[in-house]
């Protein structure tokens, strides 16, 4: 369990299940990208492939797996799980495991949940060829309209933010997104993006739910196809009203500058990130990330030769022990306490990235290992 000193906040990337209107269109019956993971195979020397689950290929939208992966992280010391969360034009995608298994899990309110905005455009990468890398086809796009935007907003508030067990920041109820930029283009400008934040924050007091935590993912490196790099400073945020910013993965700040990285050295170059983003964002709170580790290679196609010619054929970490990770959560331990933030809050990198390789999960090398790292070092005092 967690000292309850710290918010361990875990995102978790729900594509790890059947039964999805989209990914049957798109692949068939059954699909989920626990497909990508059974055919993944070592692409160079030091390439640790295939990572296979601990817990077998389960569907992560059947309740008592979901109660399962609620325990562990309760029991590891994760207290909030960020589900990235999609709305297109057509509704909801990939909502199945939060709304169909977390929140009717029996064990649900043992860890909180809250929603990570995911506005980004779908892109065809399941697998991707890499004659296609630079001309990556456009499944489901991030532009929606005014409309779809707010019809997302009614649902969110209405089934999620409703929840007892939904996570509040400093007293907010924490809402996150992706792309800042995308989410202003939606209006057209900061004036009117402006106005749209203040109408969010009406319609959840209006709903008796208190006030909004609006939260933003940083990025300083295009990874996807369609990403902007964010240009906002704090500044320009906070007169947006936005609340804070964190970070999703380590590599949305730092390019892996080698093909192929020893995680321990890529490590050092984001220990000082804490320090870094929060000037950048100055007059905003800055919540840190630690990554897990990186290796997009499944979700490439797996006949090319793979060679770093762009996402998701791309620098891979390697040696991503827990061990190491260990030694990424002390470095954001030791920045939280030094801070003046007042809840010591960040995020992990991830629960269940099977394929881009950042995940919490139990698997057949290390086990539970990374989960341990966690407990060790915000853990309870033995």
């Amino acid at each position: 369990m967690n000292k309850g000193n710290y918010d361990i906040s875990c995102f978790y990337f729900p594509n790890y299940h059947s039964g999805d209107k989209h990914n049957e269109q798109w692949h068939g019956k059954g699909w989920s990208e626990w497909e990508l993971m059974k055919v993944a195979r070592p692409r160079f020397k030091e390439n640790d492939q295939p990572k296979v689950p601990l817990w077998g290929y389960e569907d992560e939208a059947d309740v008592r797996v979901m109660e399962k992966k609620i325990k562990t992280a309760a029991d590891y010391g994760i207290t909030n799980m960020i589900f990235d969360w999609y709305w297109y034009e057509d509704g909801p995608f990939l909502n199945k495991p939060l709304d169909e298994a977390f929140l009717k899990a029996k064990n649900s309110n043992d860890i909180s949940f809250s929603v990570m905005w995911a506005n980004h455009d779908w892109m065809e990468i399941h697998p991707l060829s890499r004659a296609y890398v630079h001309d990556q086809k456009c499944q489901l796009s991030g532009n929606i309209s005014e409309r779809a935007f707010w019809e997302a907003i009614d649902y969110i508030i209405e089934n999620y933010f409703t929840r007892s067990n939904y996570y509040k920041l400093d007293g907010g109820l924490f809402f996150s997104v992706y792309e800042p930029h995308r989410f202003i283009s939606i209006f057209g400008g900061m004036d009117a993006t402006k106005r749209a934040i203040e109408g969010i924050r009406r319609r959840v007091c209006k709903a008796g739910l208190g006030e909004l935590h609006l939260n933003m993912i940083a990025r300083g490196v295009r990874l996807l196809q369609g990403e902007q790099e964010m240009t906002i400073g704090g500044t320009a945020l906070k007169e947006l009203g936005v609340d804070s910013v964190t970070s999703y993965v380590w590599v949305h700040e730092h390019r892996v500058p080698c093909f192929i990285e020893e995680y321990s050295v890529y490590r050092k170059r984001c220990e000082n990130d804490f320090e870094v983003l929060s000037k950048r964002f100055e007059g905003l709170p800055y919540y840190p990330n630690v990554t897990c580790g990186w290796d997009s290679g499944p979700r490439a196609s797996q006949t090319d030769v793979y060679e770093d010619v762009g996402y998701p054929f791309g620098p891979t970490l390697v040696n991503c022990t827990p061990e190491e990770f260990e030694k990424a959560l002390r470095t954001v331990k030791k920045a939280l306490d030094a801070s003046s933030l007042k809840t010591k809050m960040f995020t992990i990198n991830a629960w269940n990235e099977w394929t881009e390789g950042s995940y919490l999960e139990p698997d057949t090398k290390y086990g539970y290992g990374k989960l341990e790292a966690v407990k060790r070092v915000f853990g309870p005092d033995d």
